[in-house]
């Protein structure tokens, strides 16, 4: 019994110092670290322009209207869940349709079809794969550099401005691939949006 109380007692002890270390101390110094040298990514990537915050620059948003880049399709669930004041949530996840789905199919030729009728000048272009289809997460927030390029007539004109003024821009926006090795290269959509805006300076 008295060894029993002994081994309880150690076993007690190393949980409470584990628990310091790892709950307490380790995250401490990962957050306080992270806060220091990347204080903008371990605050949720966050566009904040004077004081008012526009949104995550790692999750997209919907634009529809002639003046905006749109991106991916984003597959929004808002009559699923509610927080504890009864106020909607909104909730993205993948699509799980598959490619050999009708369903699918329909979803994609609707998509082609408003791409065609917004993009009049690109009758002649394929649509990008990236702006009929979602991505995973249902919420990417970038598009390749050849679905911006489909839409930069459009933008252009709606705003008054010349394409490579458009051009210029959506360059802005572009991250390369990383190690100029790994992935492709991505266009930010909100961020091209908030600089056609002018709330962000190109």
């Amino acid at each position: 019994m008295k060894i029993m109380k002994q081994v309880l007692s150690k076993a007690f002890v190393m949980f409470l110092i584990y628990t310091a270390l790892c709950g307490v101390v380790y995250t401490g110094c990962v957050t306080g670290i992270a806060q220091l040298l990347f204080p903008d990514k371990a605050n949720g990537s966050i566009i904040e322009v004077d004081g008012k915050k526009y949104g995550c620059e790692l999750l997209g948003q919907s634009y529809n209207d002639e003046a905006h880049m749109w991106g991916r399709i984003m597959n929004v669930d808002v009559s699923t869940y509610k927080d504890e004041n009864g106020k909607t949530l909104m909730y993205a996840a993948p699509s799980n349709l598959s490619p050999a789905g009708g369903e699918y199919g329909e979803l994609v030729a609707r998509r082609v079809e408003m791409l065609r009728a917004a993009n009049p000048d690109m009758e002649e272009t394929a649509v990008p794969a990236d702006l009929v289809t979602c991505s995973g997460s249902g919420l990417d927030p970038h598009i390749s550099p050849a679905a911006a390029e489909f839409q930069t007539a459009r933008i252009a004109k709606a705003n008054g401005m010349t394409e490579n003024a458009v051009r210029e821009i959506i360059k802005t926006c572009t991250s390369g691939r990383f190690l100029g090795l790994f992935g492709e290269e991505t266009v930010n959509v909100l961020k091209v949006n908030l600089m056609l805006d002018g709330i962000l300076q190109p």
